[in-house]
């Protein structure tokens, strides 16, 4: 069988950007005092980078939240797997690699993560190649706009808080986002104030963080209702399948997860069994594009809209979640990351490394590149000054 182009190396790349100043849990995690030290001391993410006998490269990044050179460990060593395949096989390339830790039970976690930017990369080789963008390669309209959300409005106080969704309304958003977790009385009023202050034709959703028991989500969720949400995302455990059930049958307000899962089917158990009304897997985490592609055939049969998730990310998991969030006709909007972990320290991993695939920004909506593969223009400068 002829092979038309090959890879010839696979380097992973972990960045790391230490917080000058230790700061708050930005998000509700439990013993934060013990944990924000770990959890929240760095910007991080790994970097995938593929080449090609071409002389094409692609990039992808493994999402990170601890450990970042864990990721860029495994890389390197499946690394043999992909030296001399066809870059264009990215079906038989994911099952490669997914076999070899199949029968081991790694159907979630760091070796997940891993793959994921290898086979990002690997689409972004493929839309190269062809000359095509990510978004059409995959079945999305030419020219697209996305509606898009800010995320988030941050604890850091209640005027600060509201400072925020005025800058948000001021920069041309018209949804955004509002993380709470900190108790009921505390997060009722903060949701009350942003939503007397923004006016009702402001699009807003909660999200938890995995913040709540299933009796104060319960309690916190009837008390939203009031105030127009449009989901209460994370409102429990990933792994509490029947709480999730609970909440959605309970509720008036849709129930989001998935941020936490892995693979078709991580998102299956929360699809049939937790009932969610809407999914929100990480390309970068959840399987890569190959992956992902088949969660969103998954959550269409059920008539469940997929929404990409982006979080605390690198602008690549940003970029390549834009080309999904253009392709999937259900993913209604996006989310447009705006805040870092630390209120003055910005990450240079999202606004420095490359700039995303936007041609326009105007009245909440984006309109999308053309470029092809991803549409990404790697600051070398950023890469060496931050590398591990």
């Amino acid at each position: 069988m002829e092979v038309f182009m090959k890879i010839v190396n696979v380097e992973a790349v972990t960045l790391v950007v230490p917080m000058k100043n230790p700061i708050k849990a930005p998000i509700s995690i439990p013993y934060a005092d013990e944990l924000e030290k770990v959890v929240f001391k760095e910007y991080r993410t790994t970097l995938v980078k593929i080449s090609t006998d071409e002389g094409i490269t692609g990039y992808g990044e493994c999402m990170v939240r601890l450990s970042p050179t864990s990721t860029r460990d495994i890389v390197e060593y499946i690394k043999p797997l992909l030296i001399g395949k066809d870059p264009m096989d990215t079906e038989l390339i994911w099952e490669l690699m997914f076999g070899t830790m199949m029968n081991r039970g790694h159907y979630q976690g760091f070796y997940i993560e891993a793959i994921s930017g290898i086979d990002v990369a690997l689409w972004d080789i493929k839309g190269k190649t062809l000359s095509l963008p990510l978004y059409k390669l995959i079945g999305g309209n030419s020219n697209p706009k996305i509606w898009a959300y800010a995320s988030s409005i941050r604890f850091r106080g209640m005027e600060t808080m509201l400072e925020t969704a005025q800058k948000f309304v001021d920069q041309g958003f018209t949804a955004m986002k509002i993380k709470i977790g900190q108790g009921y009385k505390t997060d009722v009023m903060a949701v009350a104030a942003v939503r007397e202050h923004v006016g009702d034709d402001i699009t807003l959703m909660v999200d938890a963080n995995c913040g709540y028991d299933v009796k104060t989500a319960l309690k916190i969720g009837k008390e939203l209702e009031k105030y127009n949400i449009r989901w209460f995302e994370e409102p429990i455990s990933p792994a509490d399948y029947e709480g999730y059930r609970m909440l959605s049958d309970s509720l008036d307000i849709p129930i989001a997860a998935g941020e936490a899962h892995f693979l078709r089917y991580g998102l299956k158990e929360l699809i049939v069994r937790g009932k969610v009304d809407i999914i929100q897997p990480n390309v970068c985490r959840a399987g890569g594009v190959t992956e992902c592609l088949k969660i969103h055939g998954l959550s269409s049969s059920f008539n469940v809209p997929y929404l990409v998730h982006t979080g605390s990310s690198s602008a690549v998991c940003i970029a390549v979640s834009l080309h999904l969030a253009a392709a999937f006709k259900d993913c209604f909007i996006f989310e447009h990351m705006q805040s870092d972990w630390s209120k003055d320290q910005r990450n240079p991993l999202r606004w420095d490394l490359t700039p995303l695939p936007i041609k326009s920004f105007e009245n909440g909506y984006i309109e999308l590149d053309n470029k092809p593969g991803i549409g990404l223009e790697i600051n070398e400068d950023i890469i060496e000054k931050y590398r591990v």
